[in-house]
């Protein structure tokens, strides 16, 4: 398990490498300048020029790369062009808002997806065709359609919810919990359906299993071969499902977050791209880079807790 550790994290050093260059080569190749947002539409071409060369714009985009590469390795991700604030600062001050929201969705995600297609693997028949019909409703509908559909229903209509933000649970736990209502059941909706349908298949195979029947024939009940042997079985599947769909979420928020006006990393992207801001984009890639490799992580580690096979590999 160490070996594998180990393994994981050292493949993780080229990936960061890579999405960094990336991110900056694709960021550079978006028309506009952050000059033209700092000074507006109606400066001189000298004026953008001058600018540009103040904010070492006007070097090819290597060149540029290299010295924000430099001052990483140093253990600085540099300063925000618009506003000179430091961008670590502003990453780590939203990084809790954006891994609230993913862990809370992950838990609403596994107890829902895993608990549904438990229960559709043991009753089949009509609860099967819910199933189904269900993970298509969750597939074909946009994350930020459900969202603002949300939003007119709960919040706009019935003042059941709050519309936008997030609330700090030090100052209200219970308005903390009823602002990450709306926005977590925006982003469940597609992984669930995806986790309901492959609990469900993959403990359908495990119940039909010869080991099943025979603790059936040892007189075990039910419900102790399917919550003690059955899922532990079918989990294999469902944790590598889980860990992809962890990863995805991490798109899902830039989306949400911008529909629910929350201050998180996916909001924070999208208005440096709009700004130009190369620093802030590439420290949220970093950051996004880092939790993907996280993810990775845990997933191996929980193959290996649940497999001693993967565990000896």
């Amino acid at each position: 398990m160490r070996q594998l550790i180990v393994r994981r994290l050292v493949q993780a050093i080229p990936l960061l490498f890579i999405v960094s260059f990336l991110t900056f080569f694709l960021v550079s190749l978006i028309p506009g300048s952050v000059a033209t947002a700092l000074i507006g539409t109606s400066g001189t071409p000298a004026a953008y020029a001058r600018m540009e060369r103040q904010l070492g714009l006007n070097k090819p985009v290597f060149v540029q790369y290299w010295h924000w590469l430099y001052r990483v390795l140093h253990g600085n991700l540099g300063s925000s062009l618009q506003n000179k604030q430091s961008v670590a600062e502003m990453l780590n001050s939203r990084l809790t808002v954006t891994l609230t929201l993913i862990v809370a969705t992950v838990i609403v995600v596994s107890i829902v997806g895993v608990g549904l297609g438990v229960v559709s693997s043991v009753r089949g028949g009509f609860m099967n065709r819910i199933i189904d019909l269900l993970s298509w409703l969750g597939l074909a509908v946009p994350n930020f359609w459900l969202g603002l559909v949300l939003v007119s229903t709960f919040a706009v209509t019935f003042h059941v919810f709050p519309a936008l933000g997030l609330t700090a649970f030090s100052s209200s736990p219970v308005g903390w919990l009823k602002s990450l209502v709306l926005p977590v059941i925006a982003l469940a909706a597609a992984p669930i359906a995806v986790v309901m349908r492959q609990t469900r298949d993959a403990m359908s195979n495990v119940l039909e299993g010869e080991f099943i029947r025979t603790l059936r024939a040892s007189g075990l009940t039910e419900r102790s071969i399917v919550m003690r042997h059955a899922l532990k079985n079918a989990s294999l599947p469902v944790v590598s499902v889980l860990g992809v769909l962890l990863v995805s979420l991490l798109g899902g928020t830039v989306i949400v977050e911008n529909v629910f006006a929350i201050p998180g990393l996916g909001s924070l992207a999208v208005s440096a791209v709009s700004a130009h801001d190369l620093p802030v984009v590439e420290g949220v890639a970093v950051y996004f880079t880092l939790i993907v490799i996280v993810v990775n992580l845990f997933v191996d580690i929980a193959y290996g807790l649940l497999s001693p096979k993967v565990r000896v590999r």
